[in-house]
């Protein structure tokens, strides 16, 4: 292993570097083994992992900068665009490299359609449970960020906005679900509030997007979320979370064609000739686009379905377990596969839920920390570790990680 931040004089055999990495490896986070909680969302699913991976490779080398030079490059992503409008009910969509950016394409689009209107100075309203992408893409693109508190419940609270909308508000955030609590804004009032103000209303669906209409397909109650909300404007949902896709591939859709056109960039005033692009990106790597596509036209709806099925089964399990663990409990009332669980203030026995982290560490889970307690996003693969998640956490409690006394640290991390 050569030093850190020195060139190789001198390159290394094939061999030896798969055998170092193969080696290193080793030592990673196993996802497959359903003991972690974020990053990978594991389906479970050796051959759909199978044709991904040829996918991959066939497509590695291809730009779709360009995407008149690689046709079949082309024609996936259209048809991958057409499965997404239909999907959602969308009037237009586009493909963007994560969740992050498709933020920061709605955010831009919102600023500069309030520039339309002769807003110069505007400002983004969202809920303080907002992911970290919309304070982000306000930094770097001149909007003023205004994180409202949330209600009791960890939603967004509808007066809280009403109260704070101006002729500045660019654009109005609504969350399905937030991250830290897997709870969905009630996304009909929001929306309804920058409607009035004659503004934008954009649901992050990052997270839940793909998840959402087929929970709803199997029973559960999903609360009104996506474009048949009247004045929602944009929704963003990543394909490489429960789209099941490999990173990093998210999409950014919106109500009408011509919201859409803000985002797109044309320039002729060099030797180059026109250079046009309808996202952040300049290059866009050919494999996300083919593993999306790919991965939607092989599962289709009975497969989602089927996925969904088993998140739901392993959400049922894990919130059961919990539920009848004395002295913790699920932090909010979560509308899907994701939340967090903490010490329980009305139990009369004490927890120390950094310590109990601690002990589940040690037992090889992988739980990410937030502010006020442990987190979890669940997967398909979850469903086949209920029981020795129940059992390892029922001992931790029990020990109430008195051994360790270490404290819950924030180091959650917070994927877009």
């Amino acid at each position: 292993m050569s030093d850190a931040g020195e060139f190789p004089a001198v390159g290394r055999p094939t061999g030896e570097l798969l055998d170092e990495l193969r080696a290193e490896r080793a030592g990673d986070l196993d996802w497959r083994s359903g003991r972690a909680f974020s990053l990978v969302y594991n389906v479970d699913d050796p051959e759909l992992e199978a044709l991904q991976h040829e996918v991959a490779s066939m497509f590695l080398h291809e730009n779709a900068l360009n995407p008149f030079r690689y046709v079949t490059l082309l024609r996936m992503e259209s048809e991958l665009l057409g499965m997404v409008r239909s999907l959602f009910g969308a009037g237009a969509a586009g493909l963007s490299s994560g969740g992050t950016e498709s933020i920061f394409l709605a955010v831009q689009t919102a600023r500069d359609e309030a520039a339309a209107r002769g807003v110069f100075d505007p400002e983004l309203l969202c809920a303080s449970t907002a992911h970290p992408a919309f304070p982000k893409a306000c930094k770097y693109l001149g909007v003023e960020f205004r994180p409202l508190p949330v209600g009791g419940d960890g939603r967004a609270d509808p007066n809280r906005f009403a109260e704070a909308i101006s002729d500045r508000t660019a654009l109005v955030v609504a969350s399905a679900p937030s991250y830290p609590f897997g709870v969905i804004d009630p996304v009909t009032d929001l929306a309804a509030i920058a409607s009035s103000a004659g503004t934008l209303c954009h649901v992050d669906a990052c997270l839940g997007g793909y998840l959402l209409p087929f929970w709803e397909r199997l029973g559960e109650p999903v609360p009104p979320w996506d474009f048949r909300v009247e004045g929602v404007t944009s929704i963003s949902a990543d394909v490489h979370k429960y789209g099941y896709c490999f990173k990093g591939v998210s999409t950014i859709l919106y109500r009408d064609r011509d919201l859409q056109q803000r985002q797109l960039f044309m320039y002729d005033s060099w030797p180059g000739g026109l250079y046009a692009s309808m996202s952040a990106a300049g290059t866009r790597p050919g494999p996300p686009i083919a593993g999306a596509w790919a991965t939607m036209t092989h599962l289709g709806e009975s497969g989602y379905l089927r996925l969904a099925e088993r998140v739901r089964t392993a959400t049922r399990g894990f919130r059961s377990g919990i539920d009848g663990i004395d002295g913790i409990r699920v932090t909010s009332d979560p509308d899907l596969s994701v939340f967090e669980f903490g010490a329980d203030p009305e139990s009369s026995t004490p927890v120390d839920i950094g310590a109990v982290g601690d002990v589940m560490d040690d037992r090889g889970w992988n739980l990410d920390r937030q502010q006020g307690g442990l987190h979890v996003m669940l997967s398909p693969g979850h469903d086949r570790v209920v029981d020795a998640f129940v059992s390892d956490l029922g001992d931790a409690v029990a020990d109430h990680g008195q051994a360790r006394g270490g404290g819950l640290a924030y180091g959650g991390v917070v994927e877009s």
